[in-house]
């Protein structure tokens, strides 16, 4: 994670607890639909040994490929360099800095889920973005062709 001055690009940092799901299918749809117009991170609050395997599974069903992520902390740089933190069931182990816009995404938690399970999560995730992509004036392109 490095962060860098945005210059006016958008940031946004995506948090949960293990950051192996939920804020890993958050960052693949935001760096897809966002490309360069605008910059993301993810992290967690108590990082898993690897990411959910079912979560790349269901992201590499629509052609976005997640698995040369890792979970991985999130830092206070990270955390005062981002515009927006976006938090998926973190709580009070997500950092807080005043003047910083935060929103808490309540999205279950895919871990242990099947495929079927993890593709209800996927989805939600993936409006979730677009509407945020929509809120900060980043078009989202290019769109995804289902099967």
């Amino acid at each position: 994670m490095d962060a860098t001055p945005t210059d006016g690009t958008p940031a946004v940092l995506f948090l949960c607890i293990e950051n192996a799901g939920r804020s890993q299918m958050a960052l693949g749809f935001f760096q897809h639909y966002a490309s360069d117009r605008a910059i993301g991170w993810s992290g967690g609050s108590a990082p898993a040994a690897s990411i959910n395997p079912v979560a790349v599974e269901a992201m590499a069903e629509l052609g976005i490929d997640i698995s040369g992520e890792f979970p991985k902390p999130w830092t206070d740089e990270v955390v005062r360099s981002a515009d927006v933190v976006i938090t998926m069931g973190c709580g009070d182990s997500c950092p807080f800095y005043p003047g910083k816009r935060y929103e808490d995404w309540k999205v279950t938690d895919p871990k242990g889920g099947g495929i079927e399970y993890v593709r209800g999560i996927r989805d939600e995730i993936e409006q979730r973005v677009l509407g945020l992509l929509g809120e900060l004036g980043v078009t989202a392109e290019p769109s995804i062709t289902r099967a």
